[in-house]
């Protein structure tokens, strides 16, 4: 039995897992696929568009609904477009047998996130997206719906990451608050501690711009493309105007920044709760995993920010300067991570402000 400890599973434990079968790898890791915390899941040789969103349920696997609910099957290989308003499903490179006592969460990259391209991980018989089961051996499935742009992906691509854990993580308000007076987890002046620590949005501007509002009918996007393309094709700047304060449109994408700098200890990896309806009628962050080492001084990232991924609900939503928008969910990790975020891994958001995905210039 691989032996692994309480708490968030570190990159060291990731290797183990995969040399020892609990991960099961189609093709062999590839550069900068393991994380201080976490695997990214790498997009396998097909693809399907679906009718609907689905979860298999108890009794089925997910090809055995691919089977009824796919209308053409795609082949990554060679890249192809995944159109916006349209629900994708696609095998994954990577599958799991785990063993007893751990469990699995995934979650979109930051930089899916940014493009609001919405994923969530399926697995056989599941009743969650998401969430996987100690004990589940089988293969891994990702559903990818582009909202904003029309993204062009191929095997390989990595839209999601999964990570590890064991035992009870989450740190609860008693123990967040002990752990902000030894390691400052934000820099608010009087942070909130309630099923987390509270993060606000700042509509004060960066050098005059409080965000982007994501354009409609676009060009495409390769993801695997890095300062490939000119922001002002995409995005719409939003300046500020004294107000601090602005109106998020139904079915808009807005790229924000959080007034707080946010501060992952090494020792710990953080969550970004995605919805929170007693704050608003708006989801805020898809990508939410945060690394051990993000915002940490030592691994150059002091001063980061929360890039938050904002879109509105069903009606007119108005936020203001300072208004909380989510809150951060604390970890341990079972061990410190060989390295963190930040530190030699060329991580493309450390020590952030007000930022796009990597894949835009200027």
């Amino acid at each position: 039995m691989l032996p692994f400890k309480p708490g968030i599973q570190p990159d060291s434990c990731i290797r183990a897992f995969i040399e020892g079968g609990a991960i099961r790898l189609a093709h062999p890791p590839a550069d900068g696929q393991i994380q201080p915390a976490s695997l990214d899941l790498r997009l396998g040789e097909k693809a399907y568009r679906v009718r609907a969103s689905f979860l298999p349920g108890p009794e089925r696997t997910v090809r055995q609904r691919l089977d009824e609910l796919a209308l053409h099957e795609i082949d990554l290989s060679k890249g192809a477009v995944l159109e916006t308003d349209c629900v994708y499903v696609a095998e994954l490179m990577e599958g799991l047998a785990l063993p007893a006592g751990l469990r699995a969460a995934a979650n979109p990259k930051s930089s899916t996130g940014r493009l609001d391209v919405f994923t969530r991980v399926i697995t056989d018989r599941s009743r969650e997206f998401d969430l996987i089961e100690d004990g589940y051996e089988g293969p891994l499935f990702i559903e990818i719906s582009p909202r904003t742009f029309p993204v062009l992906v191929r095997s390989g691509s990595r839209l999601s990451q999964i990570r590890f854990r064991a035992g009870e993580t989450k740190l609860d308000d008693r123990a967040l608050g002990e752990l902000h007076q030894r390691e400052t987890l934000v820099s608010a002046a009087d942070p909130s501690f309630q099923s987390g620590v509270a993060v606000s949005v700042d509509l004060s501007g960066f050098d005059g711009l409080i965000g982007y509002r994501g354009k409609h009918h676009t060009a495409l996007i390769d993801v695997d493309r890095v300062g490939a393309y000119r922001a002002s094709e995409f995005w719409e700047p939003i300046h500020a105007d004294g107000s601090r304060s602005m109106i998020l449109d139904p079915g808009q994408f807005y790229i924000l920044a959080s007034k707080e700098a946010v501060h992952v200890p090494p020792d710990y990896a953080a969550e970004m709760t995605p919805f929170d309806a007693l704050v608003g009628e708006f989801r805020v962050h898809y990508a939410g995993f945060f690394d051990p080492g993000f915002g940490h001084s030592a691994a150059g990232g002091q001063g980061a920010r929360a890039v938050l991924e904002v879109r509105s609900r069903d009606v007119p939503f108005i936020i203001e300067d300072g208004q909380i928008v989510g809150r951060l969910v604390y970890e341990a990790m079972a061990a410190r991570p060989a390295a963190l975020y930040g530190a030699g891994l060329k991580s493309n958001y450390q020590g952030q402000a007000l930022k796009l995905s990597k894949h835009f210039k200027d």
